[in-house]
């Protein structure tokens, strides 16, 4: 298997963002600190232990913050770091694409992303 090639500007930001929640994920905290139990119910499709692997790489790529309270039942909170809100504009692109392939095929988005 070749080694991705991480001196490529394209490979290194799908190596952050790339995998099956990221994008959704880092598209919800944009704007606001969201619980776990948030997330799982704007992104129903993702199980807790893929939500979960998806959060702590977005954590270990300093994209995002996870605020563990002291408290019983435990509480935790996700926000973006700076890092993770400077992909704003790379998000909102991906999601305009999308949004003019869809169209092209007399569809309209439908789905967790769309904001209010």
């Amino acid at each position: 298997m070749e080694k991705e090639n991480l001196d490529c500007p394209v490979s290194a930001t799908l190596n952050l963002i790339g995998g099956k929640y990221k994008a959704l994920i880092l598209w919800h905290l944009m704007d606001k600190t969201i619980r776990f139990s948030e997330l799982r119910k704007m992104i129903p499709s993702a199980t807790s232990k893929m939500l979960t692997q998806q959060l702590r790489e977005l954590e270990s790529s300093e994209l995002l913050i996870r605020k563990v309270y002291p408290i019983v039942p435990p509480k935790v909170e996700y926000s973006l770091t700076e890092k993770g809100k400077s992909l704003e504009p790379i998000l909102n692109a991906m999601f305009q694409w999308g949004t003019k392939i869809m169209q092209a095929k007399g569809k309209s988005p439908n789905c967790s992303m769309t904001r209010n």
